[in-house]
């Protein structure tokens, strides 16, 4: 059952109580997309053309509407910062995407500005200009770019990154769809070379949530976002396991709020919710909403 939306105005009320409730004086999400329109068009576009995912699910987007009417929700939602999660799919793609992401970051203050790479010749050279632009966080998308992340083409990117401590939003589990280089061993042979790189694992790994939580366990510069995982959407095809709930708690310092906004098929407000449902306490959702991004991310 898809959890019900109430109006744009009513739920960013709701939002503001949840992390008003905590006093908190916000949310920092970690995982939200904004890419050239024509991109994220094309994005919307693949999820419409899913058809039925299991359980006859629909992948329905909550939030399509125009870059400014985004950003301006996410601030009503008392977004604090947030990021632009954006990822090639083939070479040349990604300096193209991080000339755009410096403009955007340029005209959205409240927005952590963010590049991304991809294993080709010249990448080390773009991750460095990138870097030097300012940027803070990079996305890595091993599903859909379909590349080993330990690619040697990457290695000096990889070195770069752990050396500047810039951390880098890595979708790499094999949720909602195994790719040929997805799970939990390619990383695990990235961090071998690079132990310092700041690695934030999207969907808890989404499914090898246990696997990732063992990196996590292993590796003090490894984290996990909470995109999408938990949800009654996501639960009902690759549900989190309950026994692994105790290390999620203790791993309370290294989790972050990820939403996948817009590209959701419910409320932003429901992610906030499950969370709470967990019943892991005031202490872990402050952190987790709020705390260790800004710490990670050194915000006022």
């Amino acid at each position: 059952m898809e959890p019900t939306r109430t109006t744009e105005a009513d739920e960013a009320a709701e939002v503001r109580r949840f992390w008003g409730g905590l006093g908190l004086p916000g949310l920092v999400d970690v995982h939200t997309h904004f890419m050239p329109e024509r991109v994220l068009h094309k994005v919307w576009s693949y999820f419409d053309a899913l058809g039925s995912l299991p359980g006859d699910l629909a992948w329905r987007i909550t939030y399509r509407a125009e870059e400014a009417e985004r950003t301006a929700l996410l601030r009503e939602f008392g977004v604090r910062a947030f990021t632009a999660m954006l990822y090639p799919h083939k070479p040349g793609m990604a300096r193209w995407l991080n000339g755009w992401a410096v403009d955007f970051a340029r005209r959205t203050p409240d927005c952590l500005h963010t590049a991304t790479l991809y294993p080709e010749p010249g990448v080390e050279g773009y991750v460095r200009a990138a870097v030097e632009a300012g940027a803070r966080v990079f996305k890595a998308h091993v599903q859909v770019g379909d590349y080993d992340p330990a690619d040697e083409l990457l290695d000096p990117a990889w070195g770069l990154l752990a050396e500047a401590g810039i951390p880098v939003v890595i979708h790499c589990g094999s949720g909602p769809m195994p790719g040929k280089h997805t799970g939990p061993e390619p990383v695990a042979r990235v961090l071998a070379r690079h132990p310092r790189l700041r690695l934030i694992v999207a969907h808890l790994g989404m499914p090898e949530y246990e696997e990732f939580l063992d990196l996590a366990e292993r590796h003090d510069e490894v984290r996990l976002d909470t995109t999408m995982v938990l949800t009654d959407f996501t639960e009902s095809f690759l549900p989190f396991p309950r026994r692994a709930l105790p290390r999620l708690d203790a791993l309370g310092d290294r989790i972050l709020l990820g939403t996948d906004f817009p590209n959701i098929p419910y409320p932003y407000l429901h992610q906030l919710q499950v969370l709470e449902r967990l019943d892991l306490g005031p202490a872990w959702l402050r952190a987790v909403c709020h705390h260790n991004a800004a710490r990670l991310f050194d915000l006022p």
